[in-house]
Order: structure tokens, then sequence, then C-alpha cells
């Protein structure tokens, strides 16, 4: 087996991972570094060689990117607070104590590498949470922490990762310069991810077609990554703030296509990175066995040593700030998504794996420094890093869902039908108003008025049938049932349309392309 073979297989991989997952109950990114690790133990299995420049820019920035459009700037700015006192600070302290510690049992090892290495198993890994949160139907809340979480720790971890790896590769090293840089990386991020965005804004407004706009939102993470990082920025920041301004403003809520097309690929985009991405985590199987060969006892040692700082300083920083965060949130005019119980708290704990980024971040530790010798004790760093990620990734995230079935921490299903149902009639109201101000300039027959206030009215509550008193509802039902029927008709209707068309493809002197024009337009009036 080649390497692309290898990529093939990683590929399929991730697609059979997701419905094999929730059979049988565990997260796919689990399941696939799983997988790998079974495939690097294959004789035939190729070891995966990815030049280490070209790791961070390929992985993360479509994963961010599709990272982001489940979360929103309004949840970002409401939650700053919790993100900052329960994510980034706690990036910096435990870089602080993995490098203490590390610098203790590894010998040999200089400040500046072991910063590095506190830096990249410093941050939770977003996608690996998200997953693991979305099959267990945890609150909301912690689901929209542990996003802000992973996506905001990454920017800090891999900035203090790049200054001490610079540290480390020159030999040199200043506090003031360093803090200097970090700043600096920020606002050139900043400045670029905005500017990214209102580009991208203007350039979907020019391209008009869904096709193409979609194509584009492909390549604006790659862009705002590679410009940044070309600048001396943070190209993660910069992906973060791209996204976040295209979710903001960037959304037209009449342009159906693009947005059902949008985030069909960004799904396919996701489950096909997340995959190859936590496949590769278990192939460094292969690595791993060459750096400890007789060396287990002590590699073994070390990465244990790491891997306990790693999730007990988690602990333990969560515990006073989840209650400095409760005594801010009192004093807030607005909610904040916070823990609310010592429960939810501890599934936050138990949650902090780690995956994709600190797995890029070890196989993009250089392999020279700038007097042209070795990076000093790489293969054990990386070896630390894999055992770190696979301690924390494969058995946190295997014993999660039992974790979180013992405490009985699960989503408030009263408070989201609530809003849900506060939705439905914002949108049946919102629809009503508008056939108001449409009767006011135009006139309509009475009869085909009160269809409208009635399509209007079903508008909310095919959202939400509560929103309706028990009469009401009966005949909604009924009504439901008769135009599901019609629907159903018209779906045979339009299916058998569908096919005849596809016939004629094959037919001599059929032209594909009208065939294909013809068939689209049956698609989209098939959505309607």
């Amino acid at each position: 087996m080649d390497q692309l073979a290898l990529l093939f297989v990683l590929l399929l991989g991730a697609v059979l991972s997701v419905p094999l997952g929730e059979r049988l109950g565990v997260p796919a990114p689990v399941l696939m570094t799983v997988a790998g690790i079974v495939l690097a133990l294959l004789p035939f299995v190729p070891n995966v060689e990815i030049p280490p420049e070209f790791i961070l820019p390929l992985v993360l920035p479509p994963l961010l990117y599709a990272s982001v459009q489940r979360t929103s700037w309004r949840q970002f700015t409401a939650n700053l607070r919790p993100i900052l006192l329960l994510a980034v600070a706690l990036v910096f302290v435990t870089t602080a104590a993995v490098a203490v510690v590390a610098g203790a049992v590894v010998p040999g090892l200089p400040l500046a590498a072991a910063v590095a290495l506190g830096a990249l198993v410093a941050p939770p890994d977003p996608v690996a949470a998200t997953a693991v949160a979305g099959q267990l139907g945890l609150p909301r809340r912690l689901v929209s922490i542990l996003e802000g979480e992973g996506l905001f720790n990454d920017v800090t971890a891999i900035v203090l990762y790049h200054v001490a790896i610079a540290a480390a590769v020159s030999g040199s090293f200043s506090l003031p310069e360093a803090a200097l840089d970090f700043l600096l990386s920020a606002v050139v991020a900043l400045a670029v991810g905005l500017a990214i965005g209102w580009a991208a804004n203007k350039l979907m407004g020019f391209l008009g077609d869904a096709t193409l706009q979609v194509g584009l939102t492909l390549l604006v993470p790659f862009v705002a990554y590679v410009l940044a990082e070309e600048l001396k920025g943070s190209g993660v920041l910069a992906v973060l703030v791209t996204a976040l301004f295209l979710a903001e403003y960037a959304v037209d809520a009449d342009d159906v296509m693009a947005r059902l097309a949008g985030r069909t690929f960004w799904e396919v985009v996701d489950t096909l990175v997340t995959g190859i991405a936590f496949g590769l985590i278990g192939l460094e199987l292969h690595n791993a066995i060459r750096t400890a060969s007789g060396r287990w006892g002590e590699l073994l040692g070390w990465a244990a040593a790491v891997t306990a700082v790693v999730v007990f300083v988690r602990l333990l920083w969560l515990l006073p700030a989840t209650w400095i965060a409760k005594r801010m949130h009192h004093k807030r005019d607005y909610d904040e998504e916070i823990p609310v119980s010592w429960r939810e708290t501890v599934v936050m704990w138990w949650s902090g794996m780690r995956g994709v980024a600190s797995v890029a971040l070890a196989l993009a530790i250089p392999l020279t420094t700038d007097d042209g010798e070795a990076f000093p004790v790489r293969e054990e760093l990386i070896f630390i890093a894999f055992g770190v990620i696979m301690a924390t990734l494969v058995l946190q995230g295997l014993t999660l869902p039992w974790l979180v079935r013992r405490l009985g921490v699960e989503a408030d299903a009263e408070a989201e039908e609530a809003f849900e149902k506060e939705l439905a009639v914002r949108a049946a109201k919102a629809a009503k108003r508008r056939l108001k101000e449409i009767q006011e300039v135009e006139e309509l027959p009475d009869e085909f008025a009160e269809q409208l206030a009635r399509r209007a009215y079903d508008i909310g509550a095919r959202i939400s049938p509560d929103m309706v008193d028990d009469d009401r509802r009966a005949a909604y039902v009924k009504r439901t049932e008769r135009v599901k029927r019609v629907r159903r008709i018209q779906g045979e209707m339009m299916s058998a349309a569908r096919h005849e068309v596809l016939a004629a493809r094959n037919e001599p002197g059929s032209d594909p392309e009208i065939v294909d024009r013809v068939l689209r337009h049956l698609d989209v009036r098939s959505l309607r």
C-alpha cells in the first residue's frame, strides 16, 4: 500500500465512521483514531511522511472555518469573560505547568522546547469536544463553552508555540520581545481577518451563483491563514475573524440555495478533513514505536507525567474559575453560558480532549535549528505529545458518555422547546405583518387573503405545533395531513418527471447540458 492508497482508505473511513460511531455510541473522531492505530500496526501500511511546514496550513484552516459555522459573534462577545477566564488563561497556566514538569523529567530539554511542548498539548480540541457533546445531548451552554474554548485556546496556544519554537531554533529569548511579537501577531491577524472577510463578502455579491460562492468559501480560510502567516500574524486568529465576519455579514435570508449548498458542502469538508486528521493521529503510532524502541519505560513515564499535569491542572483551574465566573455572572445584565453545577464542571473537565491542533503542532516541530543542528529531543517531544493526545482523546472520549450518564447532565429540553416556540411565533407574526403590508398596496380577494393568512400561521405551526391551542392544533393536524398527502402525490409526479428527463440523457441526439438544466429546474421545484 502506498501513501495515496492510504489517503483514500482514511477518506473512506471518515465517511463510514459517522454512521458506525452512531450505532456503537462512540464519537467518530475517537473511532477514526482507533482505526488509525489499527492501521499503524499492520505491516503493509506505510509510515506517513508529511513535511512539517504543511501540517498546519492544510489541516487547521478548513476545520476552524467549519467549527465557526456553529457559533456566532454575539455568542462570543456575550461570553467573553467566561472564555477568557475558562479558556485563554488556562492555556498559559497549562503551558507553564507542563514546561516545569517536562524540564524536570526529560534530560537535556531546553526551556524553550519545554514551553513549546506545553503550548502544543495545552489546547483542547474543539472538533472532538463538539462531536462528543453533540451525541451526548449536553446542555447548550456547555457545548458553547467547549466550542469557544477550543477555538480561542487554539489561537493562544499556537501563538505561544510559535514564540517558543522561534526561541528554541534561534537559541535566544527575550520576554519583552516575545510579548511584543504576541501583541503584533494578534493585531495583524485581526486586520487580515477583517480585510479578507470584507473582500470575501463583496465577492459573494459579485459572484451571485451559489456554486461559485461555495467555492469561494473553500478558498477564504486558506487565504486568510497564509496571508496572516506571511505578515507574521496568527493564521488561526485570522481564520476565526474572517469566519465570524462572514457569518455575521454575509448572510442573505433569501439566498436559500447558497445556504443549503454551503451547509452541505462544509459538512462534507468537515467530515472528511476531521476523519483524515484523527486517522493521522492514530497512524503516528508508527513513529512512536520507532522512537520508543528499547526505551518504553522511560518515555511512557515522561508521557504519563505530562498527561497527569494536563488533566489535573484543568480540574484545579476549572473549580475556582467556575466559581469566579458565577460571581461575575450575577453582576451582568444578561445571561452568560457558564456551568451551573459541580456536575457540569466535572463534565467540562473530562471533555478536555486533545486532538488535531496538538498533533499538527507536534509534527510541525522543525527538524533543525538555525545553526544546522538537530532540534533538541524532537522525537521524544513528539512521543510525549502523542501519549497525551492518545490518553485524553481515547480514554476520555470513550468514558465521557458513561460519565455524563452517571452524573445525569443533559440538555434543558424545556428551555430549548420554549425558545423554538418563541422563534415560531416570531416567524408567524413576521409573515402576517408582511401580508398586511402587501394588502395595503394590492387588492387581494377575500378568499385568497384568508388562504394566505392561514399559510402565514402555518409557518409558525410547522416549526412548533405547541404554539397553537388544542382546537386549532386538531384543525392544523388535519390540514397538515391533507397537505402531506398532496405533497406526497406531487412528489411522485415530480419523481416521474425527473426519471423521464434523466432517461432522455442517453437517447441519441440528446444534449446532456440541456437535460441537466431541465433536471436542475425540477430539483429546485422539488425543494419548494
